[in-house]
């Protein structure tokens, strides 16, 4: 999940909900939004292979 941050910057998160805190975690702050989609291709790479 991709959110757009007030800075202009774009944030990827989590799609599922950290069970301790009930937020989503963060995975990496990007400058663009290809640089989180191609950031997202790679989390889910790694998370097939697991």
């Amino acid at each position: 999940m991709i959110r757009r941050l007030p800075s202009g910057g774009y944030r990827l998160y989590s799609r599922k909900r950290d069970p301790r805190t009930g937020k989503r975690r963060n995975l990496g702050t990007f400058r663009t939004r290809r640089e989180a989609e191609a950031h997202e291709r790679a989390v889910q790479f790694f998370k097939s292979r697991g």
